[in-house]
């Protein structure tokens, strides 16, 4: 064999090999602990997407807001200077181009995690994500995860919507959550959760909306003497994805992830509600829970009744909420 050819042939060698080990790495970011079920279902993500891609792509998962908070994250996302993010849909409302997903927040919407993916994943909804991705660029590859639903604390017990007139209660900073505590009459502050401890023991704030897991792992129970279990909003922890990334995957890429998200997505579920059952007997043992039917959700429904319906057709399609509830 002449020199020149063995040396080509070599190339051509080489260049396939190269080619057949190839190796993608996505950096997936989230603003969890390492003991939240958010996390490990990202972790077993990782795993299962390079088991499933036989190593052609591996994801390196960074927790705890390391790279920033859900909003730098989604706009890192567009930028390309990261590949996915694993966090809630109702957080998509918090940029430009994400407004239709207001209605993921909606208090009483969603009767349960079931209902409220069955909802985003029905053909409803399909042309609301590829609209939202064109005006953002950021694309939502799967809605795979429960998150605890948010309820109430405070340091008064609150049984109908009467009790909210004039109380001082901190809440996430969404629009929808503001617009629903001043039409029940209540007065939403903004307090960095970092603050929302000392805030709450000096009563700077009356009360606090968040879910059973994060009174009882920022221990607010201490300051807190009574938990309403409202479960009024749900979110889905959701993968998001640069789309420039993800049409560079392979269809078969492309599967493998989907699976992989499918699969972690069960686990986060199954952790969740363990850890709300645990959050539950915690409470119990430490503060006054109020339920239905002491708890009078209907009435607080009612008094909600129709705070959004402005929204329809604006915000999102028009007939959308009447889908959801329909469905």
């Amino acid at each position: 064999m002449k020199p020149a050819f063995r040396f080509l042939t070599v190339l051509a060698t080489v260049t396939l090999l190269s080619g057949a080990f190839a190796q993608t790495t996505l950096k997936l970011g989230h603003i969890r602990d390492t003991a939240h079920p958010t996390h490990l279902g990202a972790v077993q993500f990782a795993e299962l997407v390079e088991e499933k891609t036989e190593g052609r792509v591996t994801v390196d998962v960074f927790p705890d807001s390391q790279l920033g908070g859900i909003q730098d994250m989604f706009v890192q996302i567009q930028t390309g200077d990261l590949e996915m993010v694993y966090g809630g849909i109702n957080t998509l409302a918090f940029i430009d181009g994400g407004e239709p997903f207001e209605i993921t927040a909606i208090p009483f919407l969603y009767r349960d995690y079931e209902h409220m993916r069955a909802a985003l994943l029905s053909d409803w909804f399909e042309p609301i994500f590829a609209d939202v991705e064109e005006q953002t660029g950021i694309k939502v590859i799967n809605v795979a995860g429960d998150t605890a639903p948010r309820g109430l604390s405070a340091n008064k017990p609150i049984y109908g919507p009467a009790d909210f007139e004039r109380l001082k209660i901190r809440t996430a900073a969404s629009e929808v959550v503001l617009r629903s505590m001043q039409t029940l009459g209540a007065l939403p502050q903004q307090i960095a959760f970092a603050d929302l401890y000392v805030a709450l023991r000096t009563n700077v704030v009356d009360a606090q909306e968040n879910g059973a897991i994060t009174v009882v792992n920022a221990s607010l129970w201490e300051v807190q003497p009574y938990y309403m279990k409202t479960d009024y909003i749900r979110d889905i922890e959701t993968f998001y994805v640069n789309p420039d990334t993800w049409n560079g995957l392979s269809e078969a890429d492309q599967q493998a992830i989907l699976d992989a998200s499918e699969e972690a997505g069960a686990l986060v579920t199954e952790l969740t509600r363990a850890q709300l059952d645990e959050a539950y007997a915690t409470l119990e043992a430490n503060v006054t829970v109020i339920r239905e039917p002491e708890l009078d959700l209907a009435e607080i429904r009612e008094a909600l009744e129709g705070t959004f319906l402005d929204w329809d057709g604006d915000k999102w399609p028009e007939g959308t909420l009447e889908f959801i509830r329909g469905l």
